[in-house]
């Protein structure tokens, strides 16, 4: 079995499904081997996830072991734990493993303390109460447990440090020791004393003198020592050296310590390794932001950095530059980023280089002319990856100035942004969003200082309108353009008359599909009607940024709301005072049918009952009709007199589109002759079909043959530094002064409420129909013990045996060869739910025996009309009967 688990193991290591066995690594967990218990546990952790099912069947075997006196049974239970022990089931065990902290075996109490911290990662408020647990382990006289211990403690401090600010000591006690090499030689790493602990331990310190000088200043030395004892020829050496440099820019900073940082960073950044130069640049964009200086000591390496075909290096250089980024150096930083912003092809970079290069020029933009021309690249080159709210910046800005009291400058800046938007305007595949800003400043500010005649302005925007005809926003903001140009000249009393592009655009808008576009071409030619002042009361010049005054109670609607409550109109309701749709039904008079359909129904429909026949008609029509039936499920039979009440049940996906046509009798109201009375009338049919469903479904399944009620419904259509590098460096880092930190459905099943449908037809079904459905009369002679709950195609109130009784010879062999074959099937099987190749026989027709409806039989006496014996032989041998001489004997014929 052992063996058995181990290959369940590589199977669902390939990836395929081997839950059958998972229930034997569960039974192996309880073996009393050793060897067999921890290939179970080994196989159970792989197998199964702490939500499996199994799970419960786990926790007591793992309740045993944790008591077991074999530490290593102790160490597997354990390790399942870790992986199997769920929020609801710790407290099942956590008691034990706390208790195991104490265990005399070093092996059992680093497990033990790893446990409590993966119980504490999964539902911190069950071991809240536990966590004074683990500063006390940082004492423990084995260095793995004091190593697995620091691991929750770091997770504690960084959700809160001031509960362990008096531990400081401790752990600078312990760096120094291990940074000693005090612990066994077994925990060196590429003759590097234990660096795992080392680095967890920076990051520890880090949090803790964040902000305290006290604590840092405890940190100070043993932190210095490790950053000379370093070994920068091997990786975690490198690696011990920049947590050092992480936790120095964390802490209180330290001058000295700082001098040392930037000597370790200068390595970095010399060396050939891309690795060590990523730290270099990653740990000098940490120093910066403490002492900005350092930044100009290794500007060349910097830029050397910035020409690196690496893209990552070059990636993480740029979030360097932009983090010293200062209004000497933005022109250079930013005309950089968006070069590299053009040659990537990554969305994901290429937005966020896009937002920093906003963000800088908003801030340390030098002048109106460079910041708007900043800006047009972004949205040329970056298009509809800049964010939206960027464009909506863009124009409160250029609306608002730059907040100075400097009227001239915020009018040059808007000139300024004209004249440019005028050029670019009619470039090809400019964004939505810069169109958008494009269109809002050309209406606003395209004819204020008179350079621009209100034609011209509204020529480009009916042209960007007409480019851009699938984009409804842009030619929003185009149509509310051109209203402005014209609003304004109107108001300065200027002559105004609309192109013949303008007229045609507004034609075209007030015929649009979208509401918005109509209501603002109407809006248009609306204000154009009005006088100047008017229009400049509605439409005041450079008004943007102005508060709009909103009269929320609507006060000028009072004399309105007062006469017409005098002529008898309801009074208002307020919204909070309202309960929904139902008092406003109510006060309009609603009745109770209206309110039901306008309101929203929460509670399940009712499961709608079969409906039962009053009685049997006692006349019945024989159509004889043909009509198309498929060969699978009967077509609906048109009633225009009655409307059944269909009940609502499912429909097989196998609809009368997928099935062979043919021609088929109707057999809807025909009189069934042989076995119990019964009528498949619309009503009986639909009934019989439910209750036939039901029994296919309890016996089983849903027979795909099987004849339902279902609606006809219509068929849908569907190394030499060189001058360049020289003069960048200066450019970059020329200044001194510093920036400041910054979509199941459901398969509806296809039921169809048939007292609703305009289609008003009734199914008719042929199968057997159940004995809970025919009335109760006499037993019958030929009943031969058919099976309950059938009933044979025809039924007839006279007895058979005296329509039988005087049959003549009949020589005509035509006449009977038409009426039925001569080679019929057995009357027996007549009487049996299933055919020859177990299907069941419910779609009876002339081919396979059934009685052809077409003729209507007429009800036979006893007599010696040769009609009459005519009628009576075409039956008898339409039900699998050959008369064998000119008396025949009923019994020697039917049962052999």
């Amino acid at each position: 079995m052992k063996e058995y688990i181990i290959r369940l193991v590589y199977i669902e290591m390939l990836g395929h499904d081997a839950s059958f066995g998972y229930i034997h690594a569960v039974k192996m967990t309880h073996d009393d081997s050793l060897y067999l218990k921890r290939t179970g546990y080994l196989a159970v952790t792989l197998f199964l996830n702490e939500d499996h099912d199994l799970i419960i069947l786990i926790v007591n075997t793992i309740q045993k072991d944790l008591k077991s006196d074999n530490y290593l049974v102790v160490c597997a239970a354990l390790n399942a734990c870790c992986k199997l022990i769920n929020e609801e089931t710790i407290p099942a065990v956590v008691q034990q493993v706390v208790d195991l902290l104490g265990h005399a075996k070093e092996a059992v109490r680093k497990k033990a303390v790893m446990v409590l911290h993966r119980f504490f990662q999964k539902s911190p408020g069950s071991v809240n109460h536990l966590v004074s647990n683990f500063p006390k382990r940082l004492s423990d006289n084995d260095p793995g447990v004091m190593g697995a211990t620091l691991f929750p403690l770091y997770d504690l401090i960084t959700i809160d440090v001031n509960p362990y600010k008096d531990l400081v000591a401790s752990f600078v006690n312990i760096l120094k020791q291990v940074a000693e090499r005090r612990l066994p030689k077994t925990y060196d790493y590429h003759q590097t004393p234990a660096p795992f602990i080392q680095i967890k331990l920076l990051k520890i310190l880090a949090l803790l003198g964040s902000g305290d000088k006290k604590s840092s200043e405890q940190m100070y030395t043993v932190i210095g020592d490790i950053m000379r004892k370093s070994d920068t020829a091997s990786n975690i050496g490198n690696a011990i050296l920049y947590e050092c440099i992480c936790c120095i820019s964390s802490i209180q900073p330290s001058p000295k310590l700082l001098e040392t940082a930037a000597d370790a960073i200068a390595n970095f950044l010399k060396s050939d390794s891309h690795n060590l130069k990523y730290m270099g640049i990653d740990a000098l964009g940490r120093l910066i932001q403490i002492s900005p200086d350092i930044a100009e000591q290794h500007q060349l390496a910097v830029i050397d950095c910035l020409e690196d075909p690496d893209d990552t290096l070059k990636r993480k250089t740029f979030e360097l530059l932009y983090k010293m980024t200062k209004s000497s150096n933005v022109e250079v930083i930013v005309d950089r980023m968006i070069d590299y912003m053009i040659s990537i092809n990554d969305n994901h970079y290429k937005t966020e280089t896009a937002s920093r290069c906003v963000e800088l020029a908003e801030q340390f933009a030098p002048s109106n002319h460079w910041f708007i021309q900043t800006m047009n690249k972004v949205f040329q080159h970056a298009g509809d990856l800049v964010n939206p709210k960027v464009a909506h910046n863009l124009m409160r800005l250029i609306a608002e100035g730059f907040g100075e009291d400097d009227d001239t400058a915020d009018s040059q800046l808007r000139m300024s942004a004209v004249e440019s938007y005028l050029k670019i305007v009619d470039e090809p595949k400019l964004p939505s969003a810069f169109l958008q800003v494009i269109c809002w400043v050309l209406g606003e500010y395209g004819t204020a200082d008179g350079k621009y005649s209100a034609s011209y302005i509204s020529g480009k925007l009916c042209d960007v309108a007409e480019a851009h005809s699938s984009d409804d926003t842009v030619k929003a903001y185009a149509v509310t353009a051109l209203m402005k140009v014209y609003c304004f000249e109107k108001a300065a009393g200027r002559k105004t008359t609309l192109l013949p592009e303008c007229q045609s655009l507004l034609e075209e808008l007030s015929a649009s599909h979208s509401a918005d576009l109509q209501q603002r071409a109407y809006e248009f030619r609306a204000i154009l009607d009005l006088d100047a002042n008017a229009i400049e009361n509605i439409m005041p010049l450079d008004a943007s940024c102005e508060d709009i005054e909103i009269d929320t109670s609507l006060s000028f609607l009072d004399n309105y709301v007062q006469k017409a409550i005098e002529q008898g109109a309801e009074p208002y309701i307020p919204e909070n005072e309202r309960s929904g749709t139902l008092n406003i039904s109510k006060i309009r008079n609603h009745n109770a049918y209206e309110i039901s359909t306008h309101s929203l129904r929460f509670e399940a429909y009712e499961v709608p009952k079969p409906v039962v026949p009053a009685k049997i008609p006692s006349t019945v029509t024989y159509p004889t009709d043909l009509v198309p039936v498929t060969a699978t499920i009967s077509e609906p039979s048109y009633q225009p007199s009655v409307q059944p009440t269909w009940p609502l049940v499912p429909v097989s996906d196998a609809g009368s589109a997928l099935g062979s046509t043919e021609l088929k009798l109707r057999l809807d109201g025909v009189q069934k002759k042989w076995g119990k009375p019964t009528y498949s009338s619309g009503a009986s049919s639909s009934s019989t079909s439910n209750f036939e469903l039901d029994r296919n479904t309890v016996n089983g399944a849903t027979k795909p043959d099987t004849a339902i009620s279902k609606p006809r419904e219509p068929r849908q259509s569907h190394v030499e530094v060189s001058e360049e590098k020289q003069k960048l460096a200066a450019s970059l880092f020329g200044g001194t002064t510093s920036r400041s930190e910054r979509k199941q459905s459901g398969k509806v099943s296809r039921t169809t409420n048939h007292g609703e449908d305009k289609v008003q037809s009734a199914t008719v079904t042929v199968p057997i129909t159940t004995a809970a459905q025919a009335q109760p009369h006499p037993p019958d002679l030929l009943d031969l013990g058919e099976p309950v709950g059938y009933t044979s195609s025809y039924s007839s109130t006279v007895d058979p045996f005296k329509q039988l009784e005087g049959l003549l010879d009949l020589s005509q062999d035509v006449n009977a060869t038409a009426a039925g074959t001569s080679n019929g099937p057995d009357l027996m099987s007549l009487y049996s739910d299933a055919d020859t190749n177990g299907n069941s026989n419910q779609n009876l027709n002339p081919v396979n025996g059934s009685v052809n409806p077409s003729k209507k039989p007429a009800l036979l006496t006893k007599g010696p009309s040769l009609k009459d014996a005519l009628d009576k032989d075409a039956l008898v041998r339409q039900m699998g009967v050959n008369p064998t001489g000119q008396n025949p004997n009923l019994f020697s014929d039917l049962l052999g």
